[in-house]
């Protein structure tokens, strides 16, 4: 299974015997489909043209047709990664944090944009960002890009109008090997100024969504700021008038007052924008008291809100004090959220830069992080949506993160039997299809960053 000689070339073929998990076939297991333990289906599945035309029982597609055996392997849609920041990746070599804390990745963020981040520098590092998780298999992205104004840093340029710039010609150049969306990312204080109308025509006119980080700028994230509700109203406002959802940074802090999510849950409610709006790390959540957290979960779930978690980058991150081993893990009680029937999907995030030092722009490796540090194991079974289906379907694309007939062929096929050997091993050797054929890409070697040869 390692080359990709070993799928058919014919324009129609047949993969027999694949395990695909039951959270990925939304249109339903096929009838007939016999079950494991961990609700994967063994089935056929035939591709024609690009497309999935069919999805039968092992062993009762038509034998006319040439096929692959998967003899029982996975077979996986192409992950969805809900949250990323293209725009930051790759900058830790030349601007580290070397605290490797919040407000250490906040300075030296901002220096790092004020000093490097023109046209050439974003291309070259988000080319390389999405080179990596094309190679690894991820078919859909949505990247929050700093929108900050950018004259409060002495920089020379509008850093917004350069960075969206560059965003839409990277979305046009990848169209239809990953589905870019765009999310404004700056202080939501903000959108209190003529900027702030300003950056909410930019992100129209660039078809993103607006978004913020529910912290002053210049701040933290702690207790909820004093204006919060006014600062909310004016946000809603502009997405109501450009008919834009809506795509917050939220309570990223161990800081048990941070509540801006309850703050936010009732502006949505307030806006009548139910099921538009999407929170990320939402950390504090899992400290407060839980009748506070419960009622703010209630009003999360009445709001239709979906919430990202970033399990990796926020287990780096929070709680870290020099000298100390950090007492929690630093995430939102996705379980909880879960149950109460808020959609809930993990994410990347940074992608070794200031606010996270690693990472490859692998959801595949960030889905098995994520399974052991959120405990979603025991039972395996539903994990897999949180990468696909869930995430796909708060994007708007309806055959992202699936395996449903009349969707594209777009598949990661793994040498692994269970969701357990999924999660056991990293997998470099998995097979990434796009429209039915085995792509040559591999991921690009370091030196493309500065423009060196590799050695090898």
């Amino acid at each position: 299974m390692s080359e990709p000689s070993f799928l058919p070339e014919a324009r129609a073929y047949r993969l027999r015997n694949a395990r695909v998990p039951g959270a990925f076939l939304t249109g339903g297991v096929p009838a007939g489909a016999i079950l494991d333990g961990d609700a994967c289906a063994l089935i056929d599945i035939v591709v024609a043209d690009g497309v999935i035309a069919g999805l039968l029982p092992a062993g009762s597609s038509p034998d006319t047709l040439p096929a692959a055996d998967l003899a029982g392997r996975q077979a996986w849609p192409r992950l969805v990664d809900a949250h990323t920041h293209l725009d930051k990746g790759h900058t830790v070599a030349r601007t580290p944090n070397p605290d490797g804390d919040f407000p250490g990745a906040r300075d030296a963020t901002t220096a790092d944009r004020t000093r490097h981040w023109d046209a050439e520098d974003l291309r070259r590092r988000m080319a390389y960002g999405l080179a990596c998780a094309f190679a690894h298999g991820t078919g859909a992205i949505r990247t929050h890009l700093d929108s900050q104004d950018s004259a409060g840093e002495g920089a020379l340029r509008d850093q917004a109008a350069t960075t969206w710039a560059v965003f839409r010609e990277m979305r046009a150049a990848w169209a239809g090997r990953i589905a870019l969306q765009g999310v404004g990312l700056t202080p939501i204080d903000a959108y209190a100024t003529a900027y702030g109308r300003r950056l909410a025509d930019l992100i129209a006119e660039s078809d993103g969504l607006i978004g913020g980080v529910t912290r002053p700028t210049g701040g933290l994230h702690g207790g909820a700021l004093a204006e919060i509700d006014a600062l909310l109203d004016r946000l809603f406002g502009l997405a109501r008038e450009r008919n834009l959802d809506v795509d917050l940074h939220v309570d990223e802090t161990g800081d048990p007052a941070a509540a801006s999510l309850d703050a936010v849950a009732r502006a949505t409610l307030r806006h009548g924008y139910e099921g538009r709006v999407t929170c990320g790390h939402c950390c504090s959540l899992a400290l407060q008291p839980d009748a506070q957290a419960s009622g703010t979960i209630a009003r999360v779930a009445e709001a239709g809100i979906r919430i990202v978690t970033l399990p990796t980058v926020n287990m780096y991150l929070q709680d870290r004090q020099r000298g100390r081993t950090p007492r929690w893990r630093g995430v939102a009680p996705v379980q909880e959220l879960m149950a109460a029937g808020v959609p809930v999907m993990v994410a990347g995030d940074n992608c070794r830069d200031a606010f996270y030092a690693y990472g490859d722009h692998d959801m595949l490796d960030t889905f098995r992080a994520s399974v052991r540090i959120l405990h979603l194991d025991h039972p395996l079974a539903g994990a897999p949506a949180l990468a696909g289906p869930v995430p796909g379907a708060m994007m708007g694309l309806p055959h992202a993160g699936t395996i449903r007939e009349g969707a594209p062929a777009d598949l990661i096929l793994l040498p692994a039997r269970s969701l357990n050997e999924v999660v056991a091993r990293p997998h470099a050797d998995r097979i990434v299809v796009v429209a039915g054929r085995a792509i040559a890409a591999r991921r690009p070697a370091y030196e493309a960053l500065s423009g060196e040869a590799a050695p090898w």
